[in-house]
């Protein structure tokens, strides 16, 4: 029933979040990926432990960040390096201002098939500020996840949902209540998709304050990248080892 609520009073409210997020774009700075490859390795020369894929949106290309090696994939990389020793290869593939149909149709086609062992999802979060319906999203994330399965179909898929949008300091605080009830109608359809279609939801992400955001009050910076990594790569860790097994690299290590 609450989700009705979320769904009905947010469209009525759409007038308001327009007329915000108008004035809110006039005066936000626009910023950029940081330059770079889309791809790198952390650790020693020895063949990957993992070979991950972060896909999604600007915040997958790296937006906020100063430095590639602050944005979200190499942070992941350096956190798995950290506490399994293990050799990680990272891809980033974002696309700024991408919904999750728009991933399905025109980034993962346009992607070489490598052999991941993760790809990690980054969207929903325009999905939800676009207003888009449940049902729109369904349909387009649902496909995202089947087509990346299809393409990589010995990979953990991992989607990470949208924060809460009230903890996002450029956003006024009526526009984030408005967005926060667009987004959790966006992550309850989320979760439910991800056992459905071989996928898996990390936990969402809580920022602690906002420190962690960049100049433009929306995106990460460094430190809000790696507090997102740290959490992204529990999850990975936590559902490829069994307990009480070692971490490949650690495995390596005792060879």
């Amino acid at each position: 029933m609450k989700y009705l609520f979320y769904g009905i009073a947010s469209w009525l409210l759409m007038p308001v979040a327009l007329f915000e997020g108008i004035k809110l774009r006039a005066r936000t700075q626009r910023l950029h990926p940081p330059d770079g490859q889309s791809h790198g390795i952390v650790g020693d020369d020895r063949e990957p432990d993992y070979r991950i894929l972060v896909l999604g949106d600007s915040s997958a290309a790296g937006v906020g960040a100063d430095r590639l090696e602050d944005t979200i994939g190499p942070q992941i990389a350096a956190v798995l390096h950290e506490r399994t020793g293990a050799t990680v290869a990272w891809h980033r593939a974002g696309s700024n201002s991408a919904i999750c149909e728009q991933l399905r149709d025109l980034v993962v086609p346009n992607l070489e098939r490598h052999d991941y062992t993760h790809v990690i999802i980054a969207a929903g979060t325009n999905d939800a500020k676009n207003f888009l319906t449940a049902r729109r999203f369904k349909r387009g994330f649902g496909g995202l996840l089947y087509a990346v399965k299809a393409k990589w179909p010995e990979a953990t898929i991992i989607w990470s949902p949208v924060i809460d949008m009230r903890t996002v300091p450029a956003l006024p605080p009526l526009l984030a209540q408005i967005l926060e009830m667009r987004v959790r109608i966006i992550n309850r359809v989320g979760r439910q998709l991800c056992p459905e279609r071989f996928a898996i939801a990390a936990p969402r992400l809580q920022p602690p304050d906002s420190s962690g955001f960049s100049s433009d009050g929306f995106h990460a910076g460094a430190s809000g990248y790696r507090y997102w990594a740290e959490l992204l790569a529990q999850t990975v860790i936590e559902q490829r080892e069994p307990a009480g097994e070692p971490h490949p690299g650690q495995a390596k290590a005792a060879e």
